[in-house]
């Protein structure tokens, strides 16, 4: 057995490289890296040639030898790096669909060999939940210049089939249902559930509970643009006011 997945592994480690960025540096899919890392696959010596030229490391010390962080870092002598003993935080990986795969997720979305594949983004939520990212990509839940725009990322909690019903009026969450994928507004009306968009022009969708595939409640969002702070009634009447304390001023 060779040392090539451990080895890779400890390099990711030292130059601080997620298995995502790690496999797109070699074309690989993330996947196939974790089979090589965990030593459920061996790689073609082409692989090998490419990790070991990239990374200045002998072919035969790459397979052969569990190699050190001295040696990674190239460091000489008595000079010493306590990187081995660091307990690194461990983020959580959260597959995220993007508008390249929603499709392929409506499909597939119970298939874990799929969701592997999927791009990933790291973040620091319990691992022990299961979270799922959307990348929106419609107008639907924007309202007057405010809201979610395409290219916006929201991370969803996964909601089991038993607390769909217990979850509040107005919460936001993403649905697999019938061929869609639908990320609303949740509200529940005895054993229907009715996905209602901020956009006025939108009309709900309503479907019973049971045809609810899958639904992630919305726990963190990523906005691609700067959002827009504070209250512009509040903005607009402190303006008023200024001006009314002017006019008043003129005629004292």
């Amino acid at each position: 057995m060779s040392f090539f997945g451990k080895n890779i592994k400890k390099i990711r480690g030292v130059k601080g490289l997620s298995q995502q960025a790690f496999a797109e540096l070699f074309d690989l899919k993330r996947g196939t890296l974790g089979a090589y890392e965990e030593g459920r696959s061996e790689p073609k010596i082409e692989t090998i040639i490419k990790i070991a030229n990239y990374f200045s490391i002998q072919i035969d010390g790459l397979l052969t030898s569990e190699l050190t962080v001295n040696e990674l870092l190239k460091f000489k002598g008595d000079l010493t790096t306590y990187a081995e003993d660091v307990a690194r935080e461990q983020f959580a990986y959260v597959p995220c669909i993007t508008e390249n795969t929603v499709n392929d997720y409506i499909s597939l979305y119970d298939k874990e060999v799929f969701i592997k594949e999927l791009p990933t983004i790291q973040l620091p939520v319990n691992p022990a939940k299961e979270f799922r990212g959307y990348t929106v990509n419609n107008l639907e839940m924007t309202s007057h210049d405010r809201g979610f725009y395409p290219k916006d990322v929201v991370i969803g909690e996964n909601v089991p089939s038993d607390v769909m019903k217990k979850l509040n009026n107005g919460t936001l969450v993403f649905v697999v249902v019938d061929d869609k994928l639908i990320f609303r507004r949740l509200y529940i009306t005895k054993s229907n559930v009715v996905l209602r968009a901020d956009h006025k022009n939108i009309e709900d969708e309503e479907y019973p509970l049971s045809d609810i595939k899958e639904m992630w409640r919305v726990r963190y969002v990523f906005c691609k643009r700067i959002p827009e702070f504070g209250d512009h009634v509040e903005d607009k009447l402190l303006m008023i006011e200024q001006e009314l304390l002017k006019m008043r001023n003129k005629l004292g």
